[in-house]
């Protein structure tokens, strides 16, 4: 006996209003024009600026279920379209997140996409385009019209990019496509107060260890330090943890396992750290001054070693 059922529950809308974002260009907008419009998105960017959470913001504010996929090597197209599965005697059609959402008219998040298998990837073109209709030939060629509401967004670090492991021509131009990336210092340290409620000079100077880290041209560091890690630090050092261990567990450990680069982000951690400043206190200007001659020394030499 067949039966057919679904896999999973979608992620429940926020009860007290979307989660929090902060835009830094117009892809709020850009995504909301693309919703009701129904075209599908792409969202690019480096890691950690927030593509995530932009979606989940716009799926609670939309009031559309989200359904995300974590995109890997070894995913197939049956991971997003669905399956048989045997259940008690019975084999029952479990529909994929892809499938679900079309069905329910949500938004189908598909993360780091080019991480997936190329039959995976072609699966998403009947939805991408006028047709907007999934075709399941394992189940009988069945044929699903999107529900109104459904959209498609996927999203992908371009720093990541290869030969091997890029989209195809024919599935970029199906999307529009937002560019995303890192806030403005004031932006920043607006995210920092909201989702951590660190304020003050910690706050600042963590923001400053951030775009000073992002500045660095070294081959060992093939990312830099994002809002995201940004936001783990400040949240360390609210929980009691000193400037420098906060930002060496949530920055420098998870940038890089190479122990001269390590120690190297690790002195400008100790160069922004407002508690290494016996002058923190009413002489900022100065002790301004001495932080930056001490990162640009540091950073002179990261670079030297790079």
């Amino acid at each position: 006996m067949i039966t057919q059922s679904t896999a999973r529950e979608p992620v429940p809308l926020e009860a007290d209003g979307p989660p929090f974002y902060l835009p830094v260009g117009n892809e709020v907008e850009v995504f909301e024009a693309a919703w009701r419009r129904g075209l599908p998105l792409m969202l690019k960017g480096p890691t950690g600026c927030g593509k995530t959470r932009l979606v989940e913001h716009m799926a609670s504010r939309l009031g559309r279920p989200l359904f995300t996929v974590s995109c890997h090597e070894d995913m197939t197209a049956s991971d997003l379209l669905g399956r048989f599965l045997l259940s008690g005697g019975d084999t029952t059609w479990v529909d994929g997140p892809l499938t679900q959402a079309a069905r329910v008219g949500g938004i189908c998040y598909l993360d780091e996409v080019v991480e997936a298998r190329p039959d995976a990837v072609v699966a998403i073109h009947s939805l991408a385009d006028h047709r907007r209709e999934l075709n399941l030939e394992r189940l009988g060629g069945t044929t699903i019209q999107a529900a109104p509401g459904f959209q498609l967004v996927v999203s992908y670090n371009p720093g990541y990019q290869s030969v091997l492991k890029d989209m195809k021509p024919s599935t970029r131009q199906r999307m529009v496509a937002v560019e995303l990336g890192f806030p403005t210092a004031d932006r920043e340290r607006e995210i920092l107060e909201r989702e951590t409620d660190l304020r003050g000079r910690p706050a600042d100077e963590l923001i400053r260890l951030g775009q000073a880290v992002r500045r660095l041209d070294h081959p060992g560091l093939r990312e830099v330090a994002s809002t995201r890690t940004l936001v783990a630090a400040a949240l360390l050092v609210t929980e009691g943890l000193s400037f420098t261990d906060a930002a060496t567990a949530a920055v420098a450990g998870p940038l890089s396992d190479d122990p001269e680069l390590r120690n190297g982000l690790i002195a400008m951690i100790r160069a922004f750290d407002p508690g290494n400043d016996p002058a923190a206190e009413g002489t900022s200007g100065h002790a301004g001054h001495q932080a930056a001659q001490k990162t640009t020394r540091t950073t002179n030499w990261i670079q030297e070693r790079a």
